[in-house]
């Protein structure tokens, strides 16, 4: 059972000489612009307004971190979570997402308390060339990958376990490493953080 005790808005950062310090184990969160990253996050914190919800994809243009102190099975937890600038929608011109391309790489290639990269995909729409690519890009680089598919909730409750099947199968995954997850439901926030603090619990320890 999950008990979330704090959460908080840590600091906005474009470069790495602006990213918090602290040794804080940290999460980030990569999906496609309007895909519910800041909805999920927000669940997941157990804050409405943690993180600003946009109806405009692509609002989010800065790394954005959070911190979060949880308790599981009477030992208490700190995690922090960079939310990431979502890809593909985000109305911008080439320059910008040139520059926007160069920080969310720098930050994945040199951040080193960074310990899981949760990848979020549409369980509706699927994973997009976008999402592909990005999955590769974190393979090729060592990262421990989580594949969360969000807005389960939109799919019937009958459809869900071969939708997740198909979702795994498409991204070449066993089945168990695909999770389901709704913010407007609340279904998955504990099974995730299961996932993750089973991956880096000992380093959150506080």
């Amino acid at each position: 059972m999950i008990k979330l005790i704090d959460a908080q808005f840590v600091t906005t950062a474009v470069e790495l000489k602006g990213l918090p310090t602290g040794h804080a184990a940290e999460v980030a969160f990569v999906g496609r612009s309007n895909v519910g990253k800041s909805s999920m996050i927000n669940a997941l914190t157990g804050r409405k307004k943690l993180v600003r919800v946009s109806n405009t994809p692509g609002r989010t243009r800065t790394l954005n971190f959070f911190d979060v102190e949880l308790e599981r099975d009477g030992v208490r937890h700190k995690v922090r979570l960079a939310d990431l600038p979502g890809y593909g929608f985000a109305k911008a011109s080439k320059t910008e997402r040139a520059q926007w391309e160069k920080m969310i790489t720098t930050y994945l290639e040199n951040r080193h308390r960074l310990e899981v990269v949760v990848s979020i995909i549409d369980a509706e729409v699927g994973p997009t060339p976008e999402d592909h690519v990005t999955l590769d890009y974190l393979q090729q680089k060592g990262r421990r990958i989580l594949v969360v598919a969000t807005k389960i909730d939109r799919i019937p409750k009958a459809r869900r376990k071969p939708r997740l099947q198909a979702l795994s199968q498409e991204l070449s995954l066993p089945r168990e490493a695909v999770m389901a997850f709704s913010s407007t439901d609340k279904l998955g926030v504990d099974e995730v953080w299961d996932a993750l603090l089973g991956v880096i619990g000992s380093a959150t320890r506080v």
